[in-house]
């Protein structure tokens, strides 16, 4: 099977995309305002010369906030790297650890990803939902501990209704597709498990904690201890919290 060699044009313009996320990277970290016009300004082109390439304010986003999520994921990935491969509770803490590090050090990138309001279009705000790259990292390391350990799912018939729903039908960062039904209690439990990692993260990062609590990583610790027994890691508590509190002193 041969390959396709892209074309010249086809590097160009992914090579045109990548400065674009790179200069859109570079005005945020410098406390400067995103817009199309400071981007194409500091690119040396006009503004209806980036225009062929993102044709709006939302469109500049959602690329930049894609690109800044896949590349924060590579640091994720990299940090539970450093532990064994079947250690798979302490890489999903080493992971989500990660991931508050990158927020707190980041903050208007990690707006940028996970504040920025969904687009309106039914196909777009699904591929949104479903293709984050931070999602489908933790939510992965999350379905491997399942189909190792075995530890309980709610049942469908135990769920209201609008859950049910979801989860036979999500629309989260996640490779769901082969779960048998009965089994997609599973994403409820992943649903769960990203609601506390970004309820607590947020909360950090936009200042709506006591900084005392916040640079102690104490919240940060009780939240994520609390959701080891949806894993069936009650049992790894105390080395796990060990394992997450060396992560914190390295921030």
């Amino acid at each position: 099977m041969h390959l396709h060699e892209p074309t010249r044009r086809e590097q160009r313009r992914e090579q045109t995309f990548a400065e674009i996320v790179t200069t859109s990277r570079a005005l945020i970290g410098e406390g400067e305002d995103l817009s199309l016009r400071a981007v194409a300004a500091r690119m040396g082109v006009t503004a209806p010369a980036l225009y062929r390439y993102v044709a709006s304010y939302q469109e500049l986003v959602d690329l930049v906030a894609f690109e800044v999520d896949r590349l924060a994921t590579e640091g994720f990935a990299a940090a539970a790297d450093a532990l064994p491969a079947d250690d798979l509770a302490g890489r999903l803490v080493v992971g989500v650890c990660a991931f508050r590090r990158w927020a707190l050090s980041a903050p208007r990138e990690f707006g940028m990803v996970f504040a920025n309001p969904v687009a309106e279009s039914p196909c777009t705000r699904r591929e949104l939902l479903t293709l984050a790259s931070s999602g489908i990292f933790f939510t992965d390391l999350i379905r491997l501990l399942w189909e190792r350990e075995r530890f309980a799912l709610p049942r469908l018939e135990d769920l209201p209704d609008t859950v049910r729903a979801a989860v036979l039908d999500p629309l989260i960062p996640a490779k769901v597709d082969d779960i048998a039904a009965e089994d997609r209690g599973l994403v409820w439990i992943m649903m769960q498990g990203w609601s506390r990692l970004y309820g607590v993260v947020a909360l950090e990062v936009f200042g709506h904690l006591d900084p005392r609590v916040v640079e102690s990583g104490e919240m940060f610790v009780d939240v994520m201890t609390s959701a080891l027994p949806l894993l069936g890691l009650d049992h790894e508590q105390e080395r796990l919290d060990a394992l997450m509190r060396a992560e914190l002193a390295r921030s």
